[in-house]
């Protein structure tokens, strides 16, 4: 059960989330880009996107293999993928952090894959398989 101080404090966080546009909620250009990215990957499974810190995740059977930030895809590499996407010149993601630059282990989708579906389904598999092989040594 929740004290009166926490029951305010709920409340005006709410009353603040109100007033205030918070900068973690995706547009809804985003949003429309994220149903077209799961969209286009459907042909290696029932790939969703979830909204996350005002981007969106891309899951296959609860894993997370690509992330949407700024409405650019971002795909999941590993020791054995990095090299493919080095090799066509792609971005890593990066975020700031208290003052550091974070490195993640994603990488922009390649353009032309971003309008080819057989295409698209090479590059999320193989995303997909460096997210399995992340999640098999936890």
């Amino acid at each position: 059960m929740l004290t009166s101080t926490e029951k305010s404090r709920k409340s005006l966080r709410k009353t603040i989330g109100k007033i205030i546009k918070n900068p973690m909620v995706a547009s809804p250009e985003e949003k429309e880009f994220a149903s077209y990215v799961a969209e286009l990957m459907q042909s290696i499974g029932p790939v969703s996107a979830r909204a996350m810190f005002g981007g969106y995740g891309i899951f296959l059977n609860g894993l997370m293999f690509g992330l949407i930030a700024d409405s650019v895809l971002y795909l999941k590499a590993d020791k054995e993928t990095e090299k493919q996407f080095t090799a066509k010149e792609l971005e890593q993601f990066t975020y700031s952090r208290e003052g550091r630059t974070i490195k993640m282990s994603f990488y922009q989708a390649p353009e032309e894959a971003m309008d080819n579906s057989a295409e698209m389904r090479s590059w999320a598999v193989l995303a997909y398989e460096a997210a399995r092989r992340s999640a098999a040594k936890k």
